[in-house]
Parts: structure tokens; sequence; C-alpha cells
């Protein structure tokens, strides 16, 4: 594996912690050293997606 190249696991990882805001410095470094943002570009929009629709269905069945 390149030193420059992340696994799927640990971009994930990465998204998700992002997404809540408490990546931490080491590993920020670690994404931007990575040599595509390509995997992480489309990690944040399937978790975008899953978030919204969760939130979608959460409301519908509450209210529904």
């Amino acid at each position: 594996m390149s030193k420059n190249k992340v696994s799927i696991i640990k971009a994930v990882l990465s998204v998700l912690a992002s997404f809540i805001g408490i990546q931490s410095n080491v590993n920020r470094e670690r994404d931007f050293k990575s040599n595509s943002p390509v995997l992480f570009i489309v990690i944040g929009i399937i978790v975008t997606i899953f978030f919204i629709m969760s939130l979608y269905f959460l409301v519908y069945f509450i209210l529904g």
C-alpha cells in the first residue's frame, strides 16, 4: 500500500468524524496528504444523502 493512500475504512471514519466536528489534527493531515480527494467527496455525498433520508423517514413515521 502506498504511503499516501488512505483505506476506505479510514476514509469513512474520517468523514463521519468530520461530520460531527471531532476530526483530529493527525487524521486531517493524513487525509489532506492522500493522493486523491475523490474518495472523501464520494463518501461525504453518500453519508449526506443517508443522513437526509434518515431525517425524512424519522419525521414521516413520527408525524405520519
